[in-house]
């Protein structure tokens, strides 16, 4: 069918069930997601997802990058593990490298098209506060079939 499918699911889970065949996705966008996991989880996460891309299809990936703000303003104890925090809220984000994420992408079968640290300065001008922000943008494909 034609048209745009949205599904949801626990990408964390070591076996990924999905109402979803499998090889039948163009495009899987992770947003700010990845980095919500616990790292042991991620590299499985990406294999999993992997697997529902068609030939040529893409994950579209956007999430912190290392001593992002965020990362920065972090207190003593909020501290995992090494660049792996808890929020006081109770949800964890991790700060990833563009190394560590070409690995994990690459190690699941996928093609590196595009893999960027996006810094910007956002600047808050009634609190007068500038931040410094570090995000990391990448797009991966499954081969094609005459890779």
């Amino acid at each position: 069918s034609s048209g745009i499918n949205a599904e949801y699911g626990d990408i964390s889970q070591r076996e990924l069930e999905m109402p979803i065949e499998e090889g039948s996705l163009d495009f899987i966008t992770m947003i700010f997601v990845l980095s919500a996991l616990n790292p042991g989880d991620m590299a499985h996460c990406i294999a999993n997802l992997a697997r529902y891309l068609k030939p040529g299809g893409q994950i579209l990936f956007r999430d912190y990058g290392r001593y992002d703000l965020a990362q920065l303003r972090f207190k003593n104890g909020r501290c995992l593990s090494e660049n792996f925090y808890a929020r006081g809220d109770g949800t964890k984000v991790y700060f990833f490298t563009q190394e560590e994420l070409d690995g994990m992408f690459t190690g699941a079968g996928l093609v590196k098209i595009q893999n960027i640290v996006d810094r910007r300065l956002q600047v808050n001008r009634a609190r007068k506060l500038k931040m410094y922000r570090i995000w990391i943008q990448c797009k991966y494909a499954k081969p094609e079939l005459n890779e």
